[in-house]
């Protein structure tokens, strides 16, 4: 069969992106303009080279290297191209004719056959709109360098990612705009065809809550539709099935460097390739914490265990270090350690009380790499940049067992 060659836009870590790998699509370039991102994005490339080439002993000494130097990882083991491919700007009317030359150069007589990716979600999130008035934010108009890319190269169809919020923003006006604009440059273009109009991570075999707008358009003349998808039954759960193979950790314990295991894999984990064969894991780290916000995890935990999320206002009076009691009541909440998580989103980056590791004896939030596998990415992606700066990455990210299911019908329609 031949190789199927894409694009992926506003990559961020690339969670979309393995996905598509996953499933035998051929990256040509990845854009993304935060270089931690991008950082991360270049050893995952490293990675997969490596693996294609029997080289995967190389990749794993990086793991195990106490002192990480990337660039000199990326230059003594990998080709030029390869490191290349990532490119780290701004998607703008100024940068966007040089993007096109390097993807040109990257390109040479190959054709692309899909565009994946999704602009930056603040201007169309619930959150970010009762925040401030998000109307003159540039990000409400990246789409439209999307679109360019459609009509520079004109793939046979396009993945495009975005929060549920986009469907009301501006009572759908911003939606229809994106639409329309798809449909001058040739596509068709739909929605998921169910009720609420977002696919639903856990119905991909991922343990989280995570609900997503996926539009998906292809060139008129295909005559497709919008692809159905099985709902995957989930019987697992997060302390038994994704977590118990970890060391268990205080607040502030652990190390970004790699650490054995602590037990053998789950059935969980070896479905999903969570875990793939590695004796190591990296990123196994927890947030110090203090005294007032343990005794607040404490709290929670034993109202999460008798049936009950924590009201902030309800906390006694000692315990509450935020003026304003009436909004965000639910600041402080446990991951639900029987089932599937709540969303794992960016603010993961600023503090974990939203994300309160469920065994009471740890009391603690969730490390980076506990957070990295409610997204379901395996154990051997490695998020480059500060503890702060992968969570970012873990919390802006499409989980790629979700990408992976996207991209295999992707990849039969096509």
């Amino acid at each position: 069969m031949e190789e199927l060659n894409y694009i992926d836009l506003f990559a961020g870590a690339g969670g979309l992106s393995e996905g598509f790998i996953r499933s035998g699509f051929n990256p040509i370039a990845h854009v993304e303009m935060n270089k931690d991102a991008c950082d991360t994005l270049r050893t995952r490339a490293a990675y997969h080279w490596l693996m294609e080439n029997g080289k995967a002993d190389i990749y794993e000494k990086y793991l195990k290297s106490a002192n990480k130097n990337k660039e000199e990882f990326w230059k003594e083991n990998i080709p030029d191209n390869i490191i290349n491919s990532v490119i780290n700007t701004e998607i703008s009317n100024k940068t966007i004719g040089n993007i096109f030359n390097k993807i040109d150069n990257e390109l040479g007589k190959k054709k692309i056959d899909l565009i994946v990716g999704g602009p930056p979600c603040q201007a169309y999130s619930v959150a970010g709109r009762a925040r401030k008035d998000m109307s003159n934010d540039p990000r409400n108009t990246l789409y439209l360098h999307y679109v360019k890319f459609l009509e520079k190269y004109q793939p046979k169809m396009f993945v495009f990612e975005n929060v549920p919020g986009i469907l009301s923003a501006k009572n759908g006006e911003y939606l229809e705009k994106i639409l329309i604009a798809v449909k001058k440059a040739g596509y068709e273009v739909s929605l998921p065809t169910n009720k609420q109009q977002f696919l639903n991570a856990k119905d991909f075999g991922v343990l989280q809550d995570r609900k997503r707008v996926i539009i998906i358009g292809w060139k008129k003349e295909l005559g497709l539709s919008y692809p159905e998808f099985k709902i995957k039954e989930n019987n697992f759960q997060i302390l038994k099935d994704l977590f118990s193979d970890l060391k268990p950790l205080k607040n502030g314990e652990g190390t970004l460097n790699a650490v054995e295991y602590l037990k053998p894999t789950t059935d969980y984990l070896k479905q999903t390739k969570i875990r793939n064969g590695l004796d190591i894991v990296t990123q196994h780290i927890a947030r110090p914490n203090n005294e007032n916000d343990l005794e607040i995890y404490r709290i929670a935990v034993d109202e999460w265990n008798n049936g009950k999320r924590l009201n902030y206002s309800k906390l006694p009076e000692r315990l509450i270090t935020h003026s304003n009691t009436n909004v965000f009541t639910n600041r402080f909440q446990v991951v639900n350690g029987q089932g599937v998580s709540h969303t794992v989103v960016a603010h993961i980056a600023m503090d974990g009380h939203y994300y309160i590791h469920p065994d009471k004896k740890q009391n603690r939030s969730i490390t980076v790499r506990e957070a990295a596998r409610i997204q379901s990415f395996p154990d051997d992606y490695f998020f480059e940049g500060s503890r702060t700066a992968a969570f970012k990455q873990i919390g802006n990210a499409v989980p790629p067992l979700m990408a992976e299911k996207i991209a295999e019908k992707i990849k039969e329609m096509i």
